[in-house]
């Protein structure tokens, strides 16, 4: 036997110890090739600021379209309104004017985003619409948890007398008019632009920004391409989405502190929704479910919108 052959016990013992050999301390396996990841590109994590970014411009155009439907609208006294000034005090200009900039952006977004992606839209933003259907009792349960969380902040700390959006509900059309809008289309785009875009963009951003400042490798990926965030990315990213959330909506409050809290912790149910059930549509049911049952007690309360000085 050559001196460089093995015995049978020799092989077995090497294939044991071969077998039993540890793997390294962060879980990958030292025989992947060295240059393993410039051969095999790493996905892109989406949707990333870039693409927040690009929703921004979307909504620009968006803004312009609008612009121009109102000036149509004004040329042709539509709804007896003949100046701007009166149209920003108009339902149907105020309305109007939201759900064509939601409309716009949102047609436009699903042309563009999947020649970027090479998914469809709602598949980009983990749409997800059967997981919201298979939670939608546990949803709308969330969604009434928040309401009574409404009626005790409004018991503590109480909105102002005469806020803005008061105004509004001038008349039952008005009213009618905003329930339809409220539990429809202001969910839908406002869930795809603060959970669909801010909230995974920002924490995508913080996970991104760690792993370059301690040269950590890249957190993985799901089976379907979507990021696997750190608990430090969710709450940072959880946070500052909720508070531009509140601010949006603050000036039809009365910018008062108390609705503002409001706002901010039904934001961060939203995310924490939005970020367990990996599902945008799961925060666009509950969202939707809330200002349904706002709406739908205000219709109560006055009489199907009858006695509006009962608000």
């Amino acid at each position: 036997m050559s001196d460089f052959e093995e015995t049978p016990r020799e092989q077995e013992q090497n294939s044991f110890s071969a077998r039993e050999q540890p793997l390294p301390p962060d879980g990958y396996d030292d025989s992947t090739p060295l240059f393993q990841s410039w051969s095999q590109p790493e996905r892109t994590r989406i949707p990333h600021l870039g693409h927040l970014c690009l929703l921004a411009a979307l909504a620009v155009l968006g803004v312009l379209c609008a612009a121009v439907l109102i000036q149509i609208a004004l040329h042709f006294h539509l709804y007896g309104v003949t100046t701007q000034e009166q149209a920003k005090s108009e339902i149907h200009y105020l309305l109007g004017s939201q759900a064509i900039l939601y409309l716009a952006t949102l047609v436009l977004s699903l042309f563009v985003f999947p020649l970027f992606w090479n998914k469809s839209f709602f598949a980009g933003i983990q749409w997800r619409g059967a997981e919201a259907l298979r939670l939608r009792w546990q949803l709308f349960l969330t969604a009434v948890g928040c309401f009574l969380l409404a009626v005790l902040d409004e018991a503590v700390l109480p909105g102002p007398p005469n806020a803005p959006i008061d105004e509004i509900f001038r008349s039952p059309g008005a009213a009618w008019l905003m329930f339809g809008f409220g539990v429809t289309l202001a969910p839908l785009c406002e869930e795809i632009l603060f959970r669909g875009f801010l909230l995974p963009s920002l924490a995508t951003a913080w996970d991104w920004a760690g792993e370059r400042l301690t040269g950590r490798r890249s957190r993985p990926l799901d089976d379907n391409g979507h990021p696997l965030w750190s608990l430090p990315a969710i709450v940072f990213a959880s946070i500052a989405t909720s508070l531009p959330f509140a601010l949006m909506h603050a000036e039809q409050t009365g910018k008062s502190l108390g609705p503002f809290l409001l706002l901010i912790a039904v934001s961060l149910v939203l995310c924490a929704v939005r970020i367990k059930t990996r599902s945008l549509a799961a925060s666009t049911l509950l969202h939707a479910s809330y200002n349904f049952i706002l709406f739908f007690s205000m219709l109560v309360g006055t009489g199907g919108f009858k006695h509006l000085e009962r608000m």
